[in-house]
Parts: structure tokens; sequence; C-alpha cells
């Protein structure tokens, strides 16, 4: 018998889609972008995840790890601009494909994996100020916890946590939620998006083939 025939090869796969504007204020609006991930990686602690991240979280997560792994070349991001519009796809689809290429980058590099800050952007909906708080330690809930009570689909979780804004940082462990303080900036409610149909479907080829559980069969 083969000692080889009961291995599985190990997987990380990322998609970056959906984009979706969303309303700050009456005056401002950004776009953010799902991020799927599907992994047998004993490195994640959740094998299917869906977070939503927009561009300055990016460019957060790229400072982090640049500052972390000194011996690395990370890759550029898409250039920021201030203009840009889900009305122009070809702009919003070379934003998504440079925001992919940058996390395929990070998730082939073993010296990145051990960041908890990547772990808690890629699986979280927590925002910076937390994000950071938590990988330094300084919350009752851990980066573990923190990952585990975030729902399948972040976006959502995000909106139904609007009722516990007043919860502060140092909330029990013990509670069914992460919570959000007083000075966390909500997301509002997305304004447009694109159709699936509409999706540039290389987009969407992840570091494997593996089948998509989210996606109708």
């Amino acid at each position: 018998m083969d000692i080889l025939d009961g291995l599985t090869t190990e997987f990380i796969s990322i998609c970056v889609r959906d984009p979706r504007l969303v309303r700050d204020d009456f005056w401002h609006t950004h776009i953010d972008y799902e991020i799927y991930v599907h992994t047998n990686s004993m490195c994640f602690r959740k094998k299917n995840s869906i977070v939503r991240r927009r561009y300055s979280e990016f460019v957060w997560l790229r400072h982090c790890l640049e500052q972390n792994a000194l011996i690395l070349q990370l890759p550029k991001l898409p250039p920021w601009n201030p203009f840009i519009s889900l009305r122009n796809k070809d702009q919003v689809s070379h934003r998504m494909q440079g925001l992919q290429e940058f996390l395929e980058y990070v998730l082939h590099a073993p010296l990145l994996l051990s960041d908890s800050r990547l772990h808690l952007f890629l699986q979280s909906d927590l925002n910076i100020r937390r994000m950071e708080r938590c990988a330094r330690g300084k919350t009752r809930y851990t980066v573990a916890e923190a990952i585990q009570r975030t729902s399948s689909s972040g976006y959502v979780s995000r909106l139904e946590e609007k009722s516990s804004s007043c919860d502060s940082d140092y909330e029990s462990s013990s509670s069914s939620g992460v919570g959000l303080s007083v000075d966390t900036p909500l997301r509002g409610s997305p304004l447009l998006f694109f159709e699936s149909s509409n999706r540039v479907p290389e987009l969407c080829s992840c570091l494997s083939q593996s089948k998509n559980p989210y996606s109708s069969s």
C-alpha cells in the first residue's frame, strides 16, 4: 500500500470579488470587496471564511507585513485612485486583480503566515484599531476568539452588531460577539454592486482549483 494514499495536499484558495459601494455619511462613500478563503491548512482557524475589506485596510496590512518581514520584497498594491467608480468596470477589475495578486503572494510566503494580523484581516470583521489591539493582546478576546466569532458573512455580522456599538474592548470573553466601541466607524449599507454575471472570472481563480462551497451547485 502506498503510504501517500492517505495524505491530503495542503492548499489555500483566496478570491477577491463582489465590489460594493458603501455610504459612510451623506457626502462620503467607499468601495469594499469580499475576500473568500477556502483552505485545509492548519495555519488557519477557519477552513472557509468570508469578510469584506476596503482598500485602506489592504494598505494597513501591507505596512504591517512589511515591518514584520523586512527580508521579503512585498508586491505593491494597485495605486490609490480617489475617483474610482463601480461604473468603470475596467478600473474596478484592475484593482481587484491587484489586490488578489498581493494576497496570493502573501499566502505563498510561510514567514508571513505567522503574523496574527494577517489572519485577523482575512478571517475576522474587526476594524484596523481592533485588529492592532487584539494582535498585541490588548483585548479580552484572543485572535482565535475574534476569528471564531465572525460569521461566515462578516459584512452581515457588522450590521447586526449596531446595537452593541457602545461596548468596550474589554467586554467579557464569554460574550456572544466581539462588540464595537463607540469610536468604531460603522459601515453603511451597500448601494451598488456588480451582479454575479458581471464578475471577471479570472479574478476568482484561486491558488487551487477546489470547488467553492458557497457557490450554487
